[in-house]
């Protein structure tokens, strides 16, 4: 049974987590610079300049060191996941350092998603204990890597990230699960003092090592406190939490497909990318993001209160991100090509589309 923890020590945990990640980013940059840990310009990125990587370790240290200082880990599962989630950000920053191969990578996330499915988190949608495991496993793997491919433009996935984890920790509460809502607030609030590194123009990216770390933790927590007493109240609350990821993957996936590229071949072809296009400036676009992430976590909230039927929310959903992919189609994919608002003379406002899974 897990003992709340004072509003007080959850207070200071995220605070803790915005300034460590604030303190650690700069050190991060200056070691990434040193050891070529960096992101240069290709034809399929967005960016214009080399910049280096590490943001996302800093990221990481900041959002487990207040959490596992404050939780009772021999009495809390919460420790799994925070096993997890470190070797998750160590893959990626493998990933980053040296390129591995999509199916090492892959092969890795699943036995992570295992051993904290094994371990109790279910997704609870069928009601059966073995398909409810696949399913959790796949739903980590999906998720963690729709954040993943998040990780586009300066600030997008922190912004994200941020909005989508506080309706989670609200979530976690209700369910009885303070070190979980710590945890995701200490994400949230890290993300936070992340941007103001990474914002545009970025001086660091997070690389996959910080945008793994956030798809993992979002698609674990996710399944641990995702309420609703029907199958499709889950499902509508599930969806809406990752919304703006869902939206982002199915538009990648169709434009690819449509233009016969590899999916895991990189590209500006994301939500951002397009909205950047339609002249949407940088601020402006991390503005749109988070108000759509808030709107559809508002609207979960209400699904869990009962204020909302779930086979509205979950047809709605369902229809508007339909929608916004078709719509978003009609705007130029640019494969291969700067956006209008970061040609080489003007100020760099997305960061990248990287090589493989992430772009």
């Amino acid at each position: 049974m897990n003992v709340p923890l004072p509003a007080t020590e959850t207070a200071i945990g995220a605070l803790a987590a915005l300034l460590l990640v604030a303190v650690l980013v700069e050190p991060a940059r200056r070691v990434a610079l040193r050891c070529g840990l960096t992101d240069r310009p290709a034809p399929h990125k967005a960016h214009r300049r080399v910049t280096p990587y590490l943001g996302g370790a800093a990221l990481v240290v900041a959002t487990l060191i207040p959490t596992a200082a404050l939780v009772d880990l021999e009495r809390s599962r919460i420790w799994l996941v925070l096993a997890a989630a470190l070797g998750i950000a160590v893959l990626g920053l493998v990933d980053d350092a040296r390129a591995l191969r999509p199916s090492t990578r892959m092969a890795i996330e699943a036995l992570l998603a295992t051993a904290v499915a094994l371990g109790g988190v279910r997704l609870n949608l069928i009601g059966q204990d073995q398909l409810d495991l696949v399913l959790t496993v796949g739903w980590i793997i999906v998720v963690t890597n729709s954040f993943n491919l998040l990780d586009n433009t300066d600030g997008a996935l922190a912004t994200v990230a941020c909005a989508t984890a506080v309706p989670l920790s609200v979530f976690a509460v209700v369910a009885g699960q303070p070190d979980l809502a710590l945890l995701l607030l200490c994400l949230a609030a890290a993300c936070t003092g992340f941007l103001l590194h990474n914002a545009a123009p970025a001086r660091i990216f997070m690389g996959d090592s910080g945008s793994l770390f956030i798809g993992f933790l979002i698609a674990t927590g996710a399944a641990m406190v995702a309420p609703g007493r029907a199958t499709v109240d889950r499902s509508a609350i599930l969806l809406l939490i990752i919304f703006v990821a869902a939206v982002d993957t199915g538009l990648v996936l169709v434009s690819r497909q449509r233009a016969g590229r590899s999916w895991l071949q990189g590209g500006t072809d994301h939500v951002a990318h397009r909205l950047l296009r339609t002249g949407v400036g940088p601020h402006a676009l991390l503005g749109a993001l988070f108000l759509g992430t808030s709107t559809a976590g508002l609207i979960a909230v209400l699904v869990s209160a009962g204020v909302v039927p779930g086979s509205t929310a979950l047809l709605g959903a369902l229809g508007a991100v339909a929608v916004l992919i078709v719509l978003l189609l009609q705007v130029p994919a640019g494969y291969g090509q700067p956006t209008r608002r970061e040609q080489p003379t003007s100020a760099t406002t997305a960061s990248r589309a990287p090589d493989t899974v992430r772009g």
